[in-house]
């Protein structure tokens, strides 16, 4: 039996070059990665993030864990392999941005470094930035801005990372945030500085 690609012919080729929408919008593209426990500030920074760089006139694309949860990946649970189905469908979206010229900023909580190499792997080393948003899970558990945690608490919620599902420290990000000892502007102005860092380096 044949495979299921054998009938694909991409044509990359015969596409518009990404130099050229690079050149169009006069920005380069990225992918900004975060990732963390939930309630660590991730949406919180992505958002902001994404403020900041509107008004330095960069198109951006904020892809949040939630949003994309309630469309692009509705059919997707918590188990390891839908787990790594849900970030290798992020990554290969957040590419095709990138690839348009567009900085893509995610909020996922990635919680190994086997789901983080994968994103690595499908964007690329040289349009990736990984960004870790630290902060413990007594602390996260304390802010608890969804009610997550007071769900998990009281057994309404399996599946969660940092109690049933472990959260694993990574192996090599480009950026460490730690929201415990940082305030919010200063964790906005640390991660702003990196991202601009990245992204206006020469086009093409």
């Amino acid at each position: 039996m044949g495979s299921n690609l054998d009938h694909i012919y991409p044509v990359f080729d015969k596409m518009l070059p990404r130099e050229a929408k690079e050149e169009l919008l006069g920005q380069r593209g990225a992918v900004i990665w975060m990732y963390g426990l939930s309630g660590s500030g991730k949406s919180t920074l992505a958002n902001l993030l994404e403020r900041c760089l509107h008004e330095q006139g960069k198109m951006v694309k904020v892809l949040d864990g939630d949003n994309v949860r309630s469309g692009l990946n509705s059919n997707l649970g918590f188990s390891d392999e839908d787990r790594l189905e849900n970030i290798r469908r992020v990554a290969e979206v957040a590419k095709l941005f990138a690839d348009s010229g567009i900085v893509t900023v995610t909020s996922f909580i990635t919680p190994n470094n086997e789901l983080r190499d994968i994103a690595r792997e499908v964007i690329g080393d040289d349009d990736l930035l990984e960004v870790y948003v630290k902060a413990s899970f007594e602390t996260c558990a304390e802010r608890d801005p969804k009610g997550l945690y007071a769900r998990v608490k009281a057994g309404e919620v399996k599946q969660f990372t940092g109690k049933d599902s472990a959260f694993e420290e990574p192996s090599r990000p480009d950026l460490i945030i730690d929201t415990e000892t940082l305030s919010e502007d200063d964790a906005l102005e640390q991660l702003f500085s990196a991202v601009l860092a990245m992204i206006d380096q020469k086009i093409g």
